[in-house]
């Protein structure tokens, strides 16, 4: 059975919210699916590596529970994000508990290993990879993924700059199987639009971070809430890889965001000691614009759904500007 087969009719909107570094936890996780969209979390989030096996429990009891109270809308299923990069000294035992536990969907990143997909198809598991460009995403496919997730321009973290509409349209010419689009997407139209360029779902953070279940001090949210797109940097100077940061969090970190410094690939780091940079600097996407307050995901999630809806009726009528006797 394919990914999208196994999904069918088991999401109230086709939205992946993306893992977010430090924040995404249980709470936040177990909220997201049971509001009908796919969840999910870095393993290294759970610190030390035992936590990750008892947060893993936790989730899957979470939902079984939710699940019997209420047969009408059952939950979606989880994923768990695993960084495949060399300098990530747990991958094996992060990946032994994702099998032991057989988490529905794996999301991997940076680097793309046969015996990573091995293990996740052992158990009948599926695997997406996150993607910057056209070399990455067929190296994923080749190592095993059943699944992309193209980074567009403007997305959170460690975003790519291409254009949302390039990577999908060159990305379909050669591969049929299930996309998800990351890249300022944080309002309904936005996941509508993404279907509408060829990919199956959304993918989101950036607006997750502003919600009472995720783990970000009150004054992340507050900037996530207050500031837009003119307010994002993307710079390489924080992990090595570039990324998208908003600009009062580097300046409250002594950086001037006009003259950044630009960090060697080579100096990548994804263990412990990466978490103090991500603590002191937060990083966003673009399309923070669409997110107003700080809300409990229930009610997020609701205010999408309503868009979304309220974004297909609109595309249901003929547009005005086109002629409808053209031949």
């Amino acid at each position: 059975m394919s990914l999208l087969n196994m999904l069918q009719g088991r999401l109230r909107l086709p939205v992946i919210a993306s893992p977010l570094f430090i924040i995404s936890v249980p709470d936040l996780v177990v909220a997201q699916c049971t509001s009908g969209i796919i969840g999910s979390m870095p393993s290294l989030n759970a610190r030390p590596l035992e936590q990750l096996d008892e947060w893993l429990s936790e989730i899957k009891e979470r939902l079984a529970a939710h699940d019997a109270a209420h047969p009408e809308r059952p939950s979606a299923p989880f994923a768990i994000n695993l960084i495949v990069h060399k300098s990530n000294d747990r991958l094996e035992e992060d990946l032994k508990l994702v099998v032991k536990h057989k988490v529905p969907l794996i999301i991997c990143s940076l680097g793309a290993r046969n015996e990573v997909y091995d293990a996740i198809h052992s158990y009948g598991g599926y695997g997406i990879h996150d993607v910057i460009n056209q070399f990455f995403a067929h190296k994923a496919i080749e190592k095993g993924a059943d699944g992309l997730v193209l980074v567009a321009s403007g997305a959170g973290g460690h975003a790519g700059n291409l254009s949302p509409f390039g990577l999908v349209q060159e990305t379909r010419e050669w591969f049929d199987g299930p996309i998800a689009l990351s890249g300022a997407i944080a309002h309904g139209r936005s996941i509508l639009a993404a279907e509408a360029m060829g990919a199956d779902f959304a993918y989101m953070g950036s607006a997750f971070i502003a919600t009472h279940e995720a783990r970000a001090v009150d004054e992340y949210k507050a900037m996530i809430a207050g500031h837009g797109a003119e307010d994002i940097v993307y710079t390489n100077l924080i992990t090595g890889v570039h990324g998208n940061y908003l600009r009062p969090s580097l300046q409250a970190a002594g950086l001037d965001p006009d003259n950044l410094d630009q960090s060697d690939k080579n100096a990548m780091n994804f263990g412990s000691g990466r978490v103090k940079k991500w603590k002191d600097v937060w990083g966003s996407g673009q399309g923070i614009g669409a997110v107003k307050d700080v809300l409990p995901t229930a009610q997020l999630v609701d205010r999408l759904a309503q868009e979304y809806a309220a974004a297909r009726t609109r595309l249901g009528t003929h547009s005005p500007l086109v002629n409808p006797g053209w031949r």
